[in-house]
C-alpha cells in the first residue's frame, strides 16, 4: 500500500511537510500529535496530557537535582502591585511592554492596578529582606514551579512564545559573589542536561552580551539551541547573576560575624515549557512527533496484527501473547501500552502511534506466535529488529538507549554542519542565507552589535541577525585578530545568528 493510499484509509497523517512550510507542519504537528489544543484566546493553549507528561519528567529530573544543591520549593502570588513592580528600573523597563494589568474587580475599578507576575524578582525580594538578617540565614535558596504571564505581541507560537506559560524560577541569595557564580554555572549545566541527555538537543553554553543581558542583572549566561529546518537560534534557559542590584533596591542585607552588615549577592535562574518545542522542532519529521525515549509518555505500543483467517481460539491466544509482551515491559518498568482495539486497523495503529512519536512499536501477528519472537521498530530510524519473547523487555531498554544516543549524535552532527566561521562583513550575510548561525571575532562593542542587526536585516529577506551568545568553549583568538564588524581588536569569538 502507498503512503497516500495508507494516509487515505486511515485519515491521519500530516498534510504539510516540513521541508516545504515549516510554520504550517509544526502547527499540524502540535494538533495532530495531541500536545496541545486552541484556545479563544490567543497566544493561549491547552497542554494535553501527552505534552504535560513531558514536561513532568523534565520536572522531576531537574527538581530531584536542584534539591541535591539544597534548593527548597515554595510558592508566591502571581500579583505584584505597581509601586513594588516599578522598584527596579531597569528590570521593569525590560518586561513594560509584556505586563498584563488587573485593573477591575466585578464592575469596580481597583484603587491601584495588580500586574500579573511576568517573572518574580519584585514578588519574592521584599520578603528576602525580611527573612535575611545574619550571616546564618545565607545562603537562601528558593525555587517555585509556576505560570507566569508576557503579553507578547510578536506572532505567538505554541511552546516557542505564548502569553502564559510554564516554568521554573530559582531566586538564590549567598554572602559573596564567588558563591553565586559557582551556582550560575552549575544550574546552566543542568539546563545542558535537560536538552542534551533528556530531549537529545545540542545546546551551546555561553554568556549574554550587555544588550542581550537580563534587564537589571549584573550578568547572564544561556544555553543556547538551533533549529536547522528554520536556521533560527532560540535561547533554551538562562541562569543570572543578578549582583547586588535587586540587594540594594530591596535592602536585602545581612550581618556579618564580625558585626559588619553588607548586600547580598542574588542570582535568578529559568526554565520553560519551550523545552518542548524546541525539541519538537529538531526532531518531528513529516510522519509526526519523534520523541526521545527518556520523557516520551509512552515509550513502547505492542501491537497484536489479527487475521481473518484465525478461528476465535487463535485469535484470543493471539492477544494473550500480546498482553504478556505488554506486561513485561510494564515489569521492566518500561512504559507501555497495550493497543488491541478491534475497530482500528494495524496500519491505522502504527500511523497514530507514529504521529505521537512513540519511540518503539512491538508488532506481534500469527507467525510471532508461533516463533515465539516479535518485531521491535524505531521510531527515529523506521529500523526492524526481531526480538525473542522472553528478551523484549532487556531488548527494548536497550534499544532505547541507542535511540536515545543517537538522536542526539545526528542532531549534534546537523548543528555543527550548520555554523560557519566567518572573519569579514562580506561572508555574514551569505552565510545567514543558508540558514547558518556563525562564530565571529567580535569587540563586544554594543554599537556594533546594533549595527549587525540593522546591516544584516537591510541586506537580506530572512530578517535580522543578533548576537546569540559568547560560548564558554571558545577557539583559539590569534593576537592582531579583527572584529569582523568594525575592523578593531577582537577580544572573543561570538555566536550569531537568526533567532526565535
Amino acid at each position: 500500500m502507498s503512503s497516500k493510499d495508507k494516509k487515505k484509509e486511515t485519515l491521519l497523517g500530516l498534510h504539510t511537510k516540513r521541508e516545504e512550510d515549516f510554520g504550517k507542519w509544526y502547527s499540524q504537528v502540535v494538533t495532530c500529535g495531541e500536545m496541545i489544543e486552541y484556545y479563544d484566546i490567543s497566544g493561549c493553549y491547552i497542554l494535553r496530557p501527552h505534552a504535560y507528561a513531558i514536561w513532568e519528567s523534565i520536572k522531576d529530573y531537574f527538581d530531584a537535582e536542584i534539591k541535591k544543591m539544597g534548593v527548597e520549593n515554595a510558592y508566591f502570588p502571581c500579583f505584584v502591585s505597581e509601586k513594588v513592580l516599578n522598584a527596579e528600573k531597569d528590570h521593569i523597563e525590560g518586561f513594560a511592554p509584556e505586563v498584563a494589568w488587573v485593573t477591575r474587580s466585578g464592575n469596580s475599578e481597583l484603587e491601584e492596578p495588580i500586574a500579573v507576575r511576568p517573572t518574580s524578582e519584585t514578588v519574592m525580594y521584599p520578603v528576602f529582606a525580611n527573612w535575611i538578617r545574619s550571616h546564618r540565614d545565607l545562603p537562601l535558596k528558593i525555587n517555585q514551579w509556576c505560570n507566569v504571564v508576557r503579553w507578547e505581541f510578536k506572532h505567538p507560537t505554541p511552546f516557542i512564545r505564548s502569553r502564559e506559560f510554564l516554568w521554573q524560577e530559582g531566586h538564590t541569595a549567598y554572602a559573596s559573589k564567588g558563591e553565586a557564580d559557582v551556582e550560575v554555572r552549575q544550574v546552566l549545566d543542568l539546563y545542558r542536561a535537560v536538552y542534551e541527555d533528556l530531549l537529545c538537543v545540542p545546546v551551546v553554553q555561553g554568556v549574554k552580551s550587555e544588550k542581550e543581558k537580563f534587564a537589571g542583572g549584573l550578568y547572564t549566561t544561556t544555553v543556547e539551541a538551533f533549529v536547522p529546518m528554520t536556521g533560527r537560534g532560540i535561547q533554551g534557559g538562562t541562569s543570572h547573576c543578578l549582583g547586588q542590584n535587586f540587594a540594594k533596591m530591596f535592602n536585602i542585607e545581612f550581618e556579618e560575624e564580625s558585626g559588619v552588615k553588607k548586600m547580598v549577592w542574588q542570582n535568578s535562574w529559568g526554565l520553560t515549557t519551550r523545552t518542548i518545542g524546541v525539541m519538537i522542532m529538531v526532531h518531528g519529521d513529516n510522519k509526526g512527533l519523534v520523541l526521545p525515549p527518556r520523557v516520551a509518555p509512552l515509550q513502547v505500543v505492542v501491537v497484536p496484527i489479527p487475521n481473518s483467517k484465525l478461528s476465535e481460539q487463535q485469535q484470543a491466544e493471539l492477544k494473550a501473547g500480546a498482553k504478556v509482551l505488554h506486561e513485561s515491559l510494564l515489569g521492566a518498568k518500561i512504559r507501555s501500552r497495550l493497543d488491541d482495539r478491534d475497530n482500528y486497523t494495524p496500519g491505522w495503529k502504527y500511523n497514530h502511534w507514529e504521529l505521537k512519536g512513540v519511540p518503539l512499536r512491538c508488532e506481534f501477528g500469527p507467525r510471532d506466535l508461533d516463533n515465539g519472537t516479535c518485531i521491535m521498530v524505531r521510531r527515529d530510524n523506521a529500523a526492524k529488529e526481531v526480538v525473542k519473547v522472553e528478551e523484549i523487555a532487556a531488548r527494548a531498554q536497550a534499544i532505547m538507549n541507542e535511540m536515545q544516543k543517537d538522536m542526539l549524535a545526528r542532531a549534534v552532527a546537523e548543528r555543527n554542519s550548520m555554523v560557519t566561521t566567518v572573519l569579514e562583513w562580506k561572508d555574514f550575510t551569505p552565510a545567514l542565507e543558508k540558514r547558518h548561525m556563525v562564530i565571529a571575532p567580535w569587540c563586544e562593542d554594543p554599537e556594533t552589535e546594533e549595527e549587525v542587526k540593522k546591516r544584516s536585516g537591510a541586506e537580506s529577506e530572512g530578517g535580522a541577525a543578533k548576537s546569540l551568545c559568547i560560548p564558554f568553549e571558545q577557539p583559539p583568538l590569534p593576537e592582531g585578530t579583527k572584529c569582523f564588524v568594525s575592523g578593531r581588536p577582537a577580544t572573543c569569538w561570538t555566536l550569531w545568528g537568526r533567532s526565535y
